[in-house]
């Protein structure tokens, strides 16, 4: 969309920000302490021992994670701990929301792990001092993984009719299109340029990388139809949805952000995956 709402999270921090509560479905699971536990070392140079195994999902990039830790200077001095202050922190995982170290070594873990994780300096903080944390530091990081929410995940698609238009776009039917309500001689069910539609998306690259959802904001995304107040690829697609019809569009560059991309989020000459929904819509 040209002017399109990333609603994305920065921070160079793990500390500070603000926690909701929520509750992770999963079977019951009793941790095991390791015995001997091992520190293992990644190609980045993050260090990590587990010691307790949970018997939980591994948590994954999208995942929102609710974690306890406690983080020491390698002098073993505590500069900051949710523990203490008994506030789970919860961020989403692979975002860029906390120092890469806690992404990298967080999505290596179970629900119900314990792992304790050395940072260098060039997966924490750098040579920027942060607060009771001295430049250049080498980080140590005790945390839990206490639960997940599931990331948003692009819909399932195989077996499904693709159709595709002249303009190179593709569309995929979510709703069954032979349900009365959908059918193309319902033209009461169906917009035209000039209405003011209401739509529920989620945006996905190539790879699953989602980067945009207005389904997690729990806010549909509004606009007029065929106006050029969006994307071209979303004009012509949200045309051929009837209201209630939910349906996946792939859209070459050329119908999305072009050859320049949407930096840093869209790369040059992405194809685009969004996963939509007709809300509403009003003349």
């Amino acid at each position: 969309m040209k002017f399109s709402k990333f609603f994305l999270f920065a921070s160079f921090s793990v500390l500070g920000l603000g926690c909701s509560l929520f509750h992770h479905a999963a079977k019951p699971c009793v941790p095991t302490t390791v015995k001997s536990p091992v520190m293992q070392r990644t190609e980045s140079g993050l260090e990590y021992t587990i010691t307790v195994k949970g018997c939980g999902p591994q948590a994954s990039k999208g995942d929102k994670v609710k974690v306890h830790y406690t983080g020491k200077l390698t002098n073993d001095t505590v500069f900051d701990s949710s523990v203490k202050r008994n506030q789970p922190f919860e961020f989403k995982l692979g975002k860029g929301q906390v120092i890469k170290g806690w992404d990298e070594g967080v999505a290596l873990m179970h629900v119900g792990d314990k792992m304790t994780l050395r940072i260098p300096a060039a997966l924490g903080y750098g040579a920027q001092a942060m607060g009771a944390i001295p430049a250049n530091s080498t980080l140590v990081f005790d945390i839990e993984l206490l639960g997940l929410t599931e990331g948003l995940h692009k819909a399932a698609t195989l077996g499904r009719d693709t159709i595709k238009t002249a303009s190179g776009l593709k569309l995929i039917y979510l709703s069954d299109p032979k349900a009365p309500e959908f059918a193309e001689s319902n033209t009461a069910n169906k917009p035209v340029n000039g209405n003011k539609v209401k739509v529920h998306y989620s945006g996905f690259l190539l790879d699953g990388t989602l980067f945009d959802s207005s389904v997690e904001r729990g806010q549909p995304f509004e606009f007029t139809l065929g106006a050029g107040m969006v994307i071209k690829g979303w004009d012509e697609g949200i045309a051929m949805l009837h209201k209630g019809q939910k349906a996946q569009l792939i859209l070459p560059y050329t119908l999305a952000y072009g050859e320049r991309g949407h930096p840093p989020v869209i790369p040059a000459k992405a194809t685009l995956i969004f996963d939509v929904e007709l809300v509403d819509f009003s003349k």
